[in-house]
């Protein structure tokens, strides 16, 4: 990996694990669904600026911004929706922790939903041993009903981008449609889809403090822009599998940034926990998280 993809790498990661602390933040001001439109509509600024400076276009074929809707749905307004609303009851350290099981419950919807995909020992153990960690990390023995329930709609999201791997694998794959394109048709899509809906959530009037008005330009155009296009960058230096191994490094960095940021604390069952899962995932991907060779 050359030393521009390893600062890359450590970017992306450190952008999502990050991007909890500035929900818990943003949160104190902005209802979750004014939170989520003002995220994708950034995000959508941001890509689609790109997308045209690179004279790319938006696809024409009606199937693909159908099942558009899906991705959008379940990759973004569903699931910022749950983060938004799980981090107005639970720590920010928890939420990045807890989206830490996606690569889990990824390989439980896949193998369940494609038939191709064969259940091997490795993976069984690999889930049962990570839902152990998972349970680990929440700690249902010291956790408010509160607070549960803020963890359970982090869980919540987690299962949607889980969804929405399979409905790109088994949909969308075959469509040709690059990633730049395929981003920003979603968050455009995610922007329309969530502007219909915020008015039938609850309102309030937003408080724009310094904090949340700098938390809320992050997210959308950092952590939903300026991420993705790193992401595909990694994508196609080091190739899909390698550039996913960032999904290690994301709950130590959010673990970390709320705990500086907001004094966070850190209990001994989310450490252990989240050792487990990530050594789970591990296992049953069969493969040490670690950095392809330099390219040349």
């Amino acid at each position: 990996m050359s030393r521009v993809n390893v600062a890359l790498f450590i970017l992306l990661a450190f952008i999502w694990g990050s991007s909890y602390t500035f929900i818990k933040i943003a949160v104190d001001g902005l209802t979750p669904a004014q939170l989520v439109l003002g995220r994708v509509v950034l995000g959508a600024v941001v890509l689609f600026a790109v997308l045209t400076a690179t004279k790319g276009k938006l696809p024409r074929n009606a199937a693909v911004w159908g099942h558009t809707v899906v991705t959008a749905l379940l990759g973004m307004v569903v699931p910022f929706l749950l983060l938004a609303w799980g981090e107005q009851r639970t720590s920010a350290a928890m939420a990045g922790v807890l989206i830490a099981a996606t690569p889990l419950l990824t390989l439980a919807a896949v193998t369940t939903a494609l038939p191709a995909e064969k259940v091997t020992w490795r993976k069984g153990v690999g889930f049962v041993v990570g839902f152990v960690g998972v349970v680990l990390v929440i700690g249902p023995w010291s956790t408010s009903a509160g607070s549960l329930a803020g963890q359970l709609a982090v869980l919540g999201a987690a299962l949607c981008y889980a969804l929405q791997t399979v409905y790109v694998k088994k949909m969308l794959a075959s469509k040709g449609v690059p990633p730049l394109v395929s981003a920003t048709t979603q968050v455009i899509t995610a922007t329309v889809l969530q502007a219909i809906v915020t008015p039938f959530f609850p309102w309030k009037a937003p408080h724009f403090s310094v904090g949340v008005i700098i938390s809320i330009l992050l997210l959308g155009i950092v952590g939903t822009g300026l991420a993705y296009l790193i992401y595909f960058r990694l994508i196609g230096d080091l190739g899909a599998a390698n550039a996913s191994a960032v999904n290690y490094l994301v709950p130590i960095t959010a673990v970390l940034v709320s705990l500086i940021t907001l004094g966070e604390s850190i209990s001994w069952n989310m450490v252990v926990g989240t050792v487990i899962v990530l050594a789970a995932l591990a296992f049953a991907e069969n493969r040490v998280p670690a950095l392809a060779p330099a390219r040349t």
